[in-house]
């Protein structure tokens, strides 16, 4: 028998009328006749799927909105109701994932009609409202394992920020060159390095050198610059900028002598530090000037051998520095070390200067053998090129 031939866009608007003036069953009707003729696009079936759910028919409409999202996956509308559906019946975790696809595929705002705006947010907040039951949960069964409420920056702290989406996976992306199988460590444990110890009880006489170079306001030069040899890259609006600017003792594996010399007690305080000696490359000691409202962008640094050592100076408010998904505020005199290629930038919102002291170690790590052999590849590769690297950011 031939299905007889129906105008599915008259039916499909008659149906959209019906709905608003709240006629659901009428509603109902026409989208099933388009339908069952075969001529329902994504859009119909969401029609006849609203207007089921109106008649309390929560069988009829899922399959409705199951036949919609068959036909379009990435429906917005269909997704959010696909999850109203399921949040009714109860399987809260069901609905959860479909609420978070739509969000996490929808277009900005600006794009979008305001109801569906509207109903973006509320997908929103039962994402918000599913995951704090879900974290609660989780909390609540491992408290009676020893979890306690506040620390989190134990290894299993942080690996359940990431799991309940809190925090980021971050890896080592070294610019230069990358040495396999060392810990992905953003911030290192300061019982580690006790040597530490030394650097820190000598902070008062660091900033005193430093506030005498500060005198010479030529001594600072921008800690990102340009290189003749190589292409011109703009950091952001970094190179070349004042705004983040350095005053070296040692700089590219190199002391420079008369700076050093006006930084007597800082050159002791580091003498037992396990300063990363890479001929023409480093250590760089220095100390890094943040102006007032500037940021360093994220960024990676060149080798993962080595490790980068912060002893702040003088920090006003607002000042902060994030490796990876571990955002801290610098304290005075408190030394931290932090593995510079994994993503990393720097603030200060304050309105005066942010000035650290600045140094790279070898990673605890790497053996003996293993420093010797790295330093040697690196002088190998100078010695191929006939000349002095461009070493920098």
């Amino acid at each position: 028998m031939q299905t007889p031939t129906i105008d599915a866009h008259a039916l499909a608007r008659s149906g959209v009328e019906a709905l608003r003036r709240g006629d659901a069953q009428r509603a109902r009707e026409s989208f099933e006749r388009v339908v069952t003729a075969g001529q329902a696009d994504a859009s119909t079936c969401l029609g006849l799927a609203y207007a089921c759910h109106r008649l309390y028919d929560r069988e009829a409409a899922l399959s409705a909105v199951d036949k919609a999202l068959a036909l379009d996956p990435r429906n917005l509308r269909a997704l959010i109701f696909k999850g109203d559906c399921l949040a009714e019946g109860g399987d809260a975790r069901a609905a959860s994932s479909f609420y978070r696809f739509a969000v996490q595929i929808a277009p900005p705002e600006n794009e979008l009609a305001t109801d569906l705006r509207d109903e973006l947010a509320r997908a929103q907040a039962m994402c918000e409202r599913y995951a704090s039951q879900y974290e609660g949960f989780l909390r609540s069964r491992l408290a009676a394992h020893g979890l306690v409420e506040g620390r989190s920056a134990g290894r299993f702290g942080q690996s359940l920020e990431i799991l309940l989406g809190r925090k980021k996976i971050y890896f080592q992306q070294p610019l230069n060159y990358f040495f396999p199988e060392l810990p992905q460590v953003q911030f290192y444990d300061r019982s580690r390095f006790p040597w530490l110890d030394k650097v820190e009880a000598a902070t008062v006489d660091i900033r005193a050198e430093l506030m005498e170079v500060q005198k010479q306001e030529s001594a600072f030069t921008p800690y990102v610059q340009g290189h003749p040899k190589r292409p011109r890259k703009e950091q952001d609006g970094m190179q070349d900028n004042p705004d983040w600017s350095a005053f070296y003792l040692w700089k590219d594996g190199e002391i420079v002598a008369e700076n050093a010399t006006r930084c007597p007690r800082t050159m002791e305080a580091l003498a037992d530090a396990p300063l990363c000696r890479l001929k023409s490359r480093s250590p760089s000691i220095l100390f890094s000037l943040l102006r007032p409202g500037a940021r360093i962008p994220p960024h990676c640094g060149l080798i993962n051998t080595r490790l980068i050592c912060h002893l702040p100076l003088i920090v006003p408010r607002d000042c902060a520095l994030r490796v990876g998904n571990d955002t801290r505020a610098p304290i005075e005199g408190r030394a931290w070390l932090f593995d510079d290629t994994i993503e990393h930038e720097a603030w200060n919102g304050s309105d005066k200067a942010r000035v650290i002291l600045l140094f790279d170690v070898w990673r605890p790590e790497l053996t003996e053998e293993e420093r010797v052999l790295v330093g040697a590849m690196f002088e190998a590769i100078d010695a191929y090129g006939g000349e002095k690297p461009a070493w920098g950011v």
